[in-house]
């Protein structure tokens, strides 16, 4: 048997099997390089729970990131030696293609697994030096030269020839310009059939970088603080033994050109031999670097005092080897690197003795990752009077000024345009619905003023000042009833509406006192995806609502024929001649322009649509029904804006253009669609819908003053009686404030400022009594406005090691963006001239693009599609390893009855309960532990807390112990990207 076979990491073959490789005949083509004798694995394990003191120090500090470089020796003739980079790694493998033109794309390393062998064989029989100290190359070449001889059994007389080559010129694989590329071209051209490096700079044996180095371009790429672990193998024709030699150094060094970055060296191995076997000597290279570029040997060859422990940690690399057999994969195929890999301590908790727990008597299964409902410090009660308040201060006061200038940044820009717009369309929205429900006593300008004056105090005081506060269709909904009850009874509305408001600010300060919103662990990830997706779905129905409604007022025009079109007429006609009896006709006759009858009818027939339709004329002809196809163009504008906001808002992971242009377009990317879309539909032509805001500075109604006074016409016991009402208000407050406020929160989002749910509340009582007496709307976080905010927000790690994913770091948590927002809005009055070339049908699809967008990033979603794809097709999401199908659909099913239901009760004018029914989710939910094992709820949902609270000591262990994971299998559990937030639509 021969060990052909190739390898992926992380691995899972116990290295049992793979004893006594040595032992089995090879062929003379697979002979060892090094003579092969495997010894027995190392007892001690960095993965047991008996850690050795080497795998102990991974807890002690962070490792210094590693990148390494493969050289080879290439040799035209005697006169031109050279060491030539071929592969490099930060985190996967990079190769020069054939021809030295380019780098390939970055790909996970495979293998052979005799080259592992053949590498351990390496260190167990070469030189291995640690902790030796060098100023220079020169200098350590020297060193590890005379001892290698030594230790490999060479003659000492052939330490000045290695010297030699050891040292010889370094050619380093870059980008290079344009004209360096076509002067190597007609270099190749000079010597067709042979491979020409293109000269570098004179050796440097110094510890100074060269003016190469420092303009490589790759550097960008490296973590800060990485260490270099260089890999020299060649095959030369004055040996006849390998010359192996493994060194690690006690400071790192930056040895001159030997990296193609300036970075310190930390390691070093060389493997020189006789002729004939380069294609192994690489191999063995490739596998070295594979073996350091793993965190976990990394860690061993860093405190490893002797070869011993270098070989036992080779072992356990075996112990996590995957191996593919031969046939069943082409060795050829370049494995793209994976999206998420697992962590450290992951790997480390696999193969940790008693890593498996029992979650009671009856089950054996272990709890899914991320099963414990987190409970964040803010969400604690405190047990004292406005304890959570005051800690909410205490935890927000240091980073108030940085919040404004953290939003210096180019990346707030787009932010803001886009922010700005869509508040704008929903103030315009919720301003129309509010003046049609309340006869205009809250109309669009009182909404604007509101929106402009209620976000700016909240973004200057708040704890979250990232939310955006807007009015919500729950508040629509009981600002209609109490109008109408008003009415009926012949109340003073906005009277009445006062005393509502004071009473609900008033219980909102006591919830605050009292920290109520310690309440809100309770809502797990079954209430949220439940409120987000039913919000989303409105707001996408709510926008193709209003699209259809433009087909009702521009029908199209579907009874024109083009062989017709000469018979297509239309005029005005005088009211005497039409016998249009109904009009007055004094008026017009004492205009000049119609005194005479002899020109009556030529002045007539000149007069447009409306001023005819004004004077009472009358329009004859086949084509006065004809309407331009607004409607199609509205659909035009409504879905190109919403197909190229999804293309450009992902272009950053596309192929094209340099990554800084992907991502500057990503981030201007609804900017950029709104301004194309405005653009055409101006070229058209065609007189679409636009966006009007109020341009008089007046109130709605002109019977009610910019303030409310308590004292009117309404009996003064209405005062107290007012508080009955404001207690449902209160309610529907809280759970929509306080559930938006979770997801704005979330631990997934990485906010670093800690979050301010108690602060943000007590905002909302002092703004519920400002606004009840300007007599404007009230106002309440927005979700999906609030997260496309934050969605903007998000920033990534700009040093990413080639193939490795955009990594989310957190979100740029300002002020400024909110405040210059709603400033923004308030000025709204004076930039109508501008805003009025913007169409309404651009606006409903980006709306449109924020909905379908918070609906796709729902886990409750990719389980909904499980029900239409057949098992063998279905993807391979983490739950299902470990809850039965079945239960899956189950578990969904009850989703969707409790969607319908909420759906239903929206459409009713029992919507003012929405929120209580919000509170039925949560009872659902407890009573779906009498259906679903706490094992199942622990994949699908989030354990409650009073069950954490009631688990066995292990539990509360392994709970604390996983914590350093939580992020990653987060990932994994709802298979989502954190760059992609979940948006949920008020």
């Amino acid at each position: 048997m021969t060990f052909k076979e190739k390898a992926v990491l992380p691995m899972v073959v116990t290295s049992t099997s793979l004893r006594g490789c040595g032992e089995h005949e090879r062929t003379a083509d697979q002979r060892p390089t090094c003579s092969v004798t495997i010894s027995q694995v190392a007892s001690r394990s960095i993965f047991s729970s008996t850690l050795p003191p080497v795998a102990v120090t991974y807890y002690e500090a962070p490792l210094a990131p590693l990148f390494t470089q493969l050289s080879e020796l290439w040799q035209e003739d005697e006169d031109n030696v050279m060491w030539k980079e071929t592969a490099r790694w930060i985190k996967f493998e990079e190769k020069v293609e054939d021809g030295g033109e380019r780098w390939s794309r970055p790909h996970v390393t495979t293998f052979s697994l005799h080259s592992v062998f053949e590498f351990r064989t390496c260190i167990m029989r070469g030189a291995v030096l640690l902790d030796i100290e060098a100023s220079n190359l020169k200098q350590l070449v020297e060193t590890l030269t005379s001892i290698t001889l030594a230790s490999c059994c060479l003659n000492p007389s052939l330490q000045e020839k290695i010297e030699f080559v050891l040292l010889q010129e370094h050619w380093h694989q870059s980008k290079m310009s344009r004209l360096r590329t076509v002067k190597g071209f007609g270099r190749r051209l000079s010597r067709p059939g042979k491979e020409v490096p293109i000269p570098q700079e004179e050796n440097n044996l110094l510890n100074s970088p060269t003016k190469k180095q420092l303009k490589n371009k790759f550097k960008k790429k490296i973590p800060e603080g990485s260490e270099a672990f260089n890999i020299l193998v060649g095959e030369v024709d004055f040996l006849e033994k390998p010359f192996v030699s493994f060194l690690r150094l006690k400071q790192a060094v930056l040895l001159g050109e030997l990296t193609e970055v300036p970075l310190a060296t930390r390691f070093l191995f060389i493997l020189l031999g006789p002729r004939g076997k380069a294609n192994a000597y690489r191999e063995i290279g490739r596998a070295a670097a594979t073996l350091l570029t793993d965190e976990l040997y990394h860690n061993v060859a860093l405190k490893a005092n002797n070869k011993e422990e270098l070989i036992a940690g080779i072992d356990e690399f075996l112990d996590e080897l995957t191996v593919l057999p031969p046939g069943r994969w082409d060795p050829t195929v370049r494995i793209k690197p994976p999206k998420y890999l697992p962590s450290l301590h992951k790997r480390m908790h696999v193969y940790a003795k008693g890593s498996t727990f029992h979650l009671n008597k009856s089950t054996s299964h272990s709890l899914g990752p991320g099963h414990v409902h987190e409970i964040s410090d803010e969400m604690m009660k405190t047990g004292r009077l406005f304890g959570g308040f005051i800690n909410d201060i205490k935890r927000k006061a240091p980073w108030y000024w940085s919040d404004f200038y953290d939003g210096l940044n180019l990346q707030c820009l787009p932010v803001i345009l886009f922010i700005y717009l869509a508040t704008v369309t929903n103030a315009i929205t919720f301003g129309g619905m509010l003046g049609d429900a309340t006869d205009n006593f809250l109309g669009v300008l009182e909404s604007f003023i509101g929106t402009s004056v209620a976000g700016a105090l909240f973004c200057l005081f708040a704890g979250q000042p990232l939310t955006i506060l807007s009015s919500t269709g729950p508040v629509l909904v009981f600002e209609r009833l109490l109008f109408n009850f008003c009415r009926q009874q012949e109340l003073d509305y906005l009277e009445l509406r006062l005393w509502i408001g004071l009473w609900t600010a008033f219980f909102c300060l006591v919830l605050v006192a009292t920290d109520a919103s310690y309440l809100v662990q309770y809502f797990t990830r079954f209430t949220e995806e439940g409120f987000c997706t039913l919000i989303s779905l409105i707001f996408i129905y709510d926008a193709i609502k209003k699209m259809l409604s433009l087909a009702q007022q521009y029908p199209i025009h579907a009874g024109y024929f083009e062989d017709e079109s000469t018979q297509y007429s239309c005029t005005c006609t005088s009211p005497l001649l039409s016998g249009n009896s109904s009009v007055d006709f004094n008026q017009t006759l004492l205009s000049s322009q119609y005194s005479t009858a002899s020109n009556m009818m030529a002045n007539w027939t000149t007069l447009g649509k409306k001023e005819c339709m004004r004077l009472g004329g009358a329009l004859v002809g086949e084509s006065c029904a004809y309407v331009p196809d607004v409607t199609l163009m509205s659909f035009l504008l409504f879905f190109g804006t919403f197909i190229l906001s999804l293309i450009l808002k992902n272009f950053k992971d596309s192929s094209y253009f340099p990554q800084s242009v992907r991502k500057l377009i990503s981030d201007f990317s609804i900017i950029l669609v709104i301004v194309t879309f405005c653009i055409i539909n101006f070229l058209v032509g065609i007189q679409t819908p636009q966006l009007l805001v109020p341009s008089e500075f007046k109130p709605t109604n002109p019977t009610r003053q910019w303030y409310v006074s308590p004292f009117k016409m309404n009996p003064w016991w209405l005062t107290l009686v007012s508080a009955i009402p404001a207690i449902l208000l209160t309610i529907l407050v809280f759970m929509d404030q306080q559930i938006t406020a979770v997801i704005l929160n979330r631990k997934e989002l990485k906010l670093k400022k800690g979050a301010g749910i108690h602060l943000d509340f007590f905002w909302i009582a002092v703004l519920m009594v400002l606004m009840s007496v300007l007599g404007f709307p009230w106002y309440i976080s927005s979700t999906v406005i609030s997260l496309a905010h934050m969605n903007g927000l998000k920033m990534e790690d700009s040093s990413l090691a080639p193939g490795e994913e955009p990594k989310f770091v957190g979100i740029r948590e300002q002020r400024l963006t909110g405040l210059i927002v709603f400033l923004l809005t308030g000025f709204s009055v004076f930039l109508a001239p501008v805003l009025k070339y913007i169409p309404m049908p651009v606006l409903y699809g980006i709306f449109l693009y924020m909905g379908v967008s918070a609906v796709s990033s729902l886990q409750f979603l990719d389980r909904l599609k499980l029900l239409f794809i057949p098992a063998k097709h279905q993807p391979d999401l983490i739950f299902l390893r470990h809850v039965p199908l079945y239960r899956v659909h189950i578990f969904t099913f009850i989703q969707v009855l409790c969607l319908v239901l909420l759906w239903i009760l929206k459409s009713t004018s029992a919507a003012i309960i929405f929120p209580i029914m919000l509170l039925a989710l949560v009872a659902v939910r407890k009573a779906m532990e009498w259906i679903f094992s706490r094992h199942d709820l622990s994949w699908l949902d989030d354990i409650l807390p009073e069950e954490v609270h009631r688990s066995d000591t292990p539990l509360k262990k392994v709970t604390q112990h996983s914590s350093d994971s939580d992020s990653e299998n987060s990932e994994m559990k709802y298979q989502e990207k954190a760059p992609e937030i979940n948006i949920s639509v008020n």
